[in-house]
């Protein structure tokens, strides 16, 4: 008799433990549990289960089911009750999302319910136990993600669509394909130079500041300023004037007043009381400026969509002393300052144009001539490309890895710098490029990641955003080899 009686309280000692676990489980996971007594057509809500829904605690008339589907949203009921149906004819059991309208305060909540049937002895179902959960917070967080997937398939759609347009109006109103690769590189350059401002600030705008430093920080140090008030640009806007500043400088480069050491440019910008800004581009003491003879895409970018893009009107005058050019636009440009800003570009290196008559082999020869290099690039194009670049350099390429276990390979062979992709295939190259600095072998950064101006892994080491051209990384190898 003490030994039943021993056995029956060891029983529920251990009915009470499990109970007390399950309590703690559904506490934690923030679920309430339910049961639906078929038998007697009763609806039971368990205390947890009415702070999550607002439903009255206890037994309630079940009405066959119908009493818990007039608390689901009228749009979902009819669904749940086939789900529900068919899980518990089918398989016994049964998983559900919907939407509930809480009976007081009349809030609609996303719910996710599962449950089980707990058969008799006929094999009838007795009873269904199951629980109860809010996923409100997670179905908002779902949605966000989609609308930023379906944001995001927008932007990137957009983008190749631009860069399309680029193309074929670049290709359009040049003569070689040497120039239609100089100007289209350089306009696709601008493209991502405004992209990176406004990943900066997650794509809610950049300031006029830090789009002048973008374009004209590295084309000509000393030879350039820029100055106003603080304006932030929403991203169309942003995108406007990043390619206006670059066709302005690249006409600049080319003809006006920083193809000569002498030459200076000024860029002003004001805030009119009416609203919007003003942008005046002077240059001074280049080359006696002469009108152009034909009208290139160029003078149609900046003359006919910069304007209707920052809402407003441009206008370009070829004076004897140097170009002077007014870009007016209204408040449709322009956004609220986001509650950060972005770092100002410090750019090390140049994303300079060539200057008028300079090849490329003339210009870079006396930096990178005779130079050993590894490549390290995932894209194959690229790497191709590079290779091709740094060799009419008079570079040598020594080798190209496209994976970080080649790259590793390749660490033994004899060259005087290296060219990194920070991602290769998803893997980070750091392993690379901690050998490298703890041999003391220079390298850069050739990247579309990470923030404008900082190397990615936190290494002391130039870095080159993608796009790039090969004056770009030519003079970063330069950089890190000591040779400027």
């Amino acid at each position: 008799m003490a030994n039943r009686r021993k056995t029956d309280l060891d029983a529920e000692e251990r009915l009470a433990i499990e109970q007390g676990r399950a309590s703690l489980a559904l506490d934690a996971a923030g679920m309430g549990e339910f049961e639906w007594d078929l038998e007697h057509d009763l609806f039971i809500v368990s205390p947890r289960m009415g702070a999550i829904t607002g439903l009255p605690v206890g037994p309630m008339p079940a009405e066959r089911g119908l009493k818990a589907y007039s608390y689901v949203h009228p749009e979902d009921a009819e669904q749940v009750g086939r789900d529900v149906a068919s899980g518990l004819v089918e398989q016994g059991r049964y998983e559900v999302r919907y939407r509930m309208v809480r009976p007081h305060d009349g809030r609609v909540l996303w719910m996710y319910s599962a449950a089980t049937a707990v058969m008799g002895p006929t094999g009838a179902p007795r009873r269904v136990i199951g629980i109860v959960r809010d996923i409100s917070a997670r179905k908002a967080e779902e949605d966000e993600r989609e609308a930023l997937v379906a944001e995001l398939d927008h932007r990137v759609k957009n983008v190749l669509a631009s860069v399309q347009s680029l193309a074929a109006q670049s290709a359009r109103k040049t003569i070689s394909i040497e120039a239609f690769l100089k100007k289209f590189s350089g306009r696709l350059e601008a493209m991502a130079s405004a992209h990176t401002l406004l990943t900066a600030t997650r794509w809610r705008g950049a300031e006029i500041g830090h789009i002048a430093a973008a374009e004209l920080g590295g084309l000509a140090p000393g030879q350039a300023k820029w100055e106003g008030p603080e304006i932030l640009l929403n991203p169309r806007g942003t995108n406007a004037l990043t390619l206006a500043l670059h066709e302005l400088a690249t006409n600049a480069l080319k003809y006006g007043a920083l193809s000569t050491e002498a030459g200076r440019v000024e860029v002003i910008w004001t805030a009119p009381e009416e609203g919007g800004f003003e942008l005046v581009w002077t240059e001074r003491h280049g080359p006696i400026v002469q009108p152009p003879t034909r009208r290139g895409f160029g003078s149609t970018l900046l003359e006919r969509v910069t304007g209707r893009e920052l809402g407003g009107c441009v206008k370009v005058d070829f004076l004897p002393g140097g170009v002077c050019a007014t870009l007016r636009a209204d408040a449709s440009a322009m956004t609220r300052p986001p509650s950060f800003q972005p770092r100002r570009r410090q750019p090390a290196v140049s994303p300079a144009e060539s200057a008028p008559g300079a090849s490329l082999g003339e210009r870079l020869s006396d930096d990178i001539r005779g130079v050993r290099v590894l490549i390290v690039e995932d894209a194959v194009l690229l790497a191709l490309e590079l290779e091709a670049g740094l060799t009419d350099a008079g570079a040598t390429v020594v080798g190209a890895a496209a994976d970080l276990k080649e790259a590793e390979a390749m660490l033994g062979l004899g060259f005087d710098v290296a060219v990194l992709d920070a991602n290769l295939n998803g893997q980070s190259v750091a392993p690379v490029a901690e050998v490298l600095a703890a041999r003391g072998t220079p390298f850069i950064f050739a990247t579309g990641y990470g923030v404008a101006g900082l190397a990615p892994a936190g290494f002391e080491a130039p870095v080159v955003r993608k796009p790039y051209n090969i004056h770009q990384i030519a003079s970063a190898m330069a950089l890190a080899l000591g040779r400027v």
